[in-house]
């Protein structure tokens, strides 16, 4: 029995010495678990491995990392919670944790919002959209005011988990704590705004469930080390008894640590008071941090009423290579696509050539991505508002780009000349004909 326990804790040893990449393995084996059975039924019997290959490698990158690693990360959060508080290992191991879900929490939330409901972020709800464009969730004229409570409490969290308590007097770090309660109010309001109908829309509410955690573990962390250090040091208490004045009888009475969550409740309306002062001088209105998600139309707590939107038909953007800077994805001529000029850069020719590959190939499997393409571009395409947007997709598809190389180097004669003549109303038929 013993041996069978020392065999399970060498397991488990990768596991708490790399928790981080221990969790992002699990995402990546967990995405690929799930897509492996479809993906073989669906694309290797009518495209063959190289397809299913790229197809199971492009779903582990996006499933793993924007399905997966969510619920993984806040299952990590819920474990830290639990055992983190008095235990300064997990508790320091858990810190890489916290970051990533709060920079992630944010990215991940502003990248979903912008695809799925077509966010303008820079229009309010005065203004008159097109189609299926959303108004910004923020009012343009207090987003100063949502930044900066949002940095205040990065800031908090950075104060209570880093500077060692030693060297923190306790007022400080309820300052910290109280600080930490403001960005956590902030990203539950802010999850409530945003989380509509939609079947992934609860991932909207990841963010602020795991900064509650994070929140509720580094209070609990604070208290129990004070109590460690108390127990080792008889003087500890002693030493903030000393002198006189408002600071130091506040020290005194945060001598026990049972009384900071309260403390920095009380606290943190001092301080949000202050950061409002400050950003007055800035321009901001006092009550900008009520007016940031009540001046809004098309979200939970907005309470304005928008225009109706205007509705007409799209061209279809297959391209972000003449809507991006051209520095990142670096348009290289012109080109015809049905009968009509359009800028062309490599990436661009890339993805068609393998289009060109796969209906020539797997005329069956082709009809069925140009049945998925035809129906969701247009979404995409109309998300498109931005030289930064489409910097952003060019990037995201980098991936797809090099699966698309690989697959045509494998699979083609003379690749290069292939991806050369797409947009020019050229095939490679009309060569071999010369």
């Amino acid at each position: 029995m013993t041996e069978e326990r020392k065999e399970n804790g060498k397991k488990w040893d990768f596991v708490r010495k790399h928790p981080f990449l221990a969790a992002i393995l699990l995402s990546v084996a967990v995405s690929a678990a799930l897509a492996i059975l479809p993906l073989t039924n669906m694309v290797w019997k009518e495209a063959g491995f190289l397809i299913f290959l790229g197809s199971l490698l492009s779903w582990m990158i996006i499933g793993g990392g924007f399905l997966i690693f969510p619920l993984v990360l806040t299952g990590a959060e819920i474990l830290f919670f639990i055992k983190g508080r008095k235990d300064h290992e997990l508790h320091r191991k858990g810190r890489i944790f916290d970051i990533t879900g709060m920079i992630l929490g944010f990215v991940y939330s502003m990248l979903y919002i912008g695809f799925s409901s077509e966010v303008m972020f820079g229009s309010d709800w005065q203004e008159q959209l097109v189609n299926g464009q959303t108004h910004t969730p923020i009012y343009t004229e207090a987003q100063l005011t949502a930044a900066v409570i949002g940095i205040v409490g990065v800031i908090g969290y950075f104060a209570v988990t880093y500077i060692p308590l030693k060297k923190m007097p306790p007022l400080l770090l309820v300052l910290g704590m109280a600080a930490m309660y403001l960005g956590t109010i902030e990203s539950i309001v802010w999850g409530i705004h945003i989380t509509r109908e939609l079947p992934f829309d609860l991932y909207l509410l990841l963010p602020a469930f795991n900064y509650l955690l994070i929140t509720a573990r580094a209070v609990g962390y604070k208290m129990w080390e004070w109590q460690q250090m108390g127990e080792a040091d008889s003087d500890l208490t002693a030493r903030y008894q000393e002198k006189g004045g408002i600071f130091s009888f506040c020290n005194r009475l945060l001598t026990k640590a049972e009384r900071w969550p309260f403390a920095a409740f009380l606290l943190m309306w001092p301080l949000l008071g202050i950061v409002i002062g400050v950003l007055i001088l800035f321009g901001q209105e006092p009550d900008a941090v009520i007016k940031a998600f009540t001046e809004t139309s098309d979200w939970n707590l907005s309470r304005r009423v928008a225009p109706q939107n205007i509705y007409y038909d799209e061209h279809y953007l297959c391209t972000v290579a003449a809507g991006g800077h051209g520095k990142i994805v670096k348009p290289q001529r012109l080109g015809l696509r049905h009968g009509h000029q359009v800028i062309v850069n490599r990436q661009l020719c890339v993805a068609n050539a393998f289009e060109q590959v796969l209906e020539e190939r797997t005329p069956r499997f082709h009809k069925t991505v140009r049945h998925f393409y035809d129906t969701y571009g247009f979404p995409v395409a109309r998300l498109i508002r931005s030289k930064y947007t489409a910097d952003m997709i060019y990037f995201l598809m980098k991936p797809l780009e090099w699966i698309f190389l690989i697959v045509l180097y494998l699979t083609d004669a003379n690749p290069e000349n292939r991806i050369a003549i797409q947009y020019t109303g050229k095939r490679m038929e009309d060569f071999e004909r010369i």
